[in-house]
């Protein structure tokens, strides 16, 4: 028989200390938990030391990917389940009692959805996406094709009821450093894929930023959540702003490396040592003069 006992926590950490103490509290019922962190300078240790339950390890960061790889096979892990968690999740009575049953079924993964909390107060809905976060530790694949890991098992997978609650209390100024990483990273997983999913068809487009904020708006309760709801859709602008910023400064830079490829292709040597150039306009008037039309054009094309 499989039981809570059989899974293990597991949760990487940065400067977590408005979050950590939320996290921890909520699995009181874990005989080890395994927190990996990248070099926290806040309280972020002393919290999670003040735990029994808990294993600290430091590993500077270099990938999420790489970083869940190491927390998950390389820090003495015993047990059969693993339990994925961000410092801003916390689990709720109902998903615990709930998770008890799904590993005793013996699934291959449970995937989760989440109750999206802004300083505390819930939002009717999120764009937050439902994921995989209890997995078989010795069947559990890790890539990373955006600016997060993803977690993949093959076999029967478990759809949890109860939800996460997401719920992040970090500054402002952490926020939106992790905002322009994110943009980052995400504008590598569209050159790779430019048109991988809808959303990215209208990020193409220029569109998204508006597209968000709306969505994220009435997705989370619109007026009838107040402040939360407002706060939610100007953080969901503001990433697709980030992130068409980045697009279009890119495809500024393409176009501008085209044009200089273009221009070095014209002035190439020709056989007898002569150069073929672009002619310049000339009083000869049998002379034609060539005109270079402007090949530059709008990066939302």
């Amino acid at each position: 028989m499989t039981t809570l006992a059989d899974v293990t926590p597991v949760l990487l950490t940065f400067n977590e200390e408005p979050n950590l103490q939320r996290a921890l509290n909520s699995l009181s019922w874990a005989t080890s938990i395994v927190i990996v962190d990248s070099g926290s300078t806040d309280a972020s240790e002393a919290i999670a030391r003040a735990y029994a339950p808990v294993r600290w390890v430091v590993r500077p960061f270099d990938t999420h990917a790489r970083q869940w790889t190491f927390a998950i096979h390389e820090t003495g892990i015993e047990t059969p389940y693993v339990l994925a968690l961000d410092a801003d999740y916390a689990l709720t009575p109902a998903f615990t009692e709930e998770l008890g049953r799904a590993v005793n079924e013996g699934f291959a993964g449970a995937v989760a959805g989440f109750e999206y909390r802004i300083d505390g107060s819930p939002l009717s809905g999120s764009v937050y996406p439902a994921k995989l976060v209890v997995f078989r530790r010795d069947a559990v694949r890790i890539s990373q094709p955006g600016h997060s890991q993803e977690f993949a098992v093959d076999g029967p997978i478990y759809q949890f009821h109860s939800r996460l609650v997401h719920d992040d209390r970090k500054p402002l100024e952490r926020f939106v450093a992790s905002q322009l990483q994110y943009s980052r990273l995400e504008l590598a997983r569209l050159k790779r894929n430019p048109a991988d999913r809808w959303q990215d068809r209208i990020r193409a487009s220029g569109w998204m930023p508006i597209v968000a904020g709306i969505g994220a708006y009435l997705r989370s309760g619109g007026p009838f959540r107040g402040r939360a709801s407002l706060r939610y859709a100007y953080e969901r602008a503001m990433f697709e702003c980030l992130l068409a910023l980045r697009v279009l400064s890119s495809r500024t830079e393409d176009d501008s490396r085209a044009s200089r490829e273009a221009n070095h292709a014209t002035d190439r040597p020709l056989a007898g040592g002569r150069v073929h150039s672009r002619a310049e306009p000339s009083s000869d008037l049998h002379t034609p003069s060539i005109r270079r039309s402007d090949a530059s054009s709008s990066p939302y094309k």
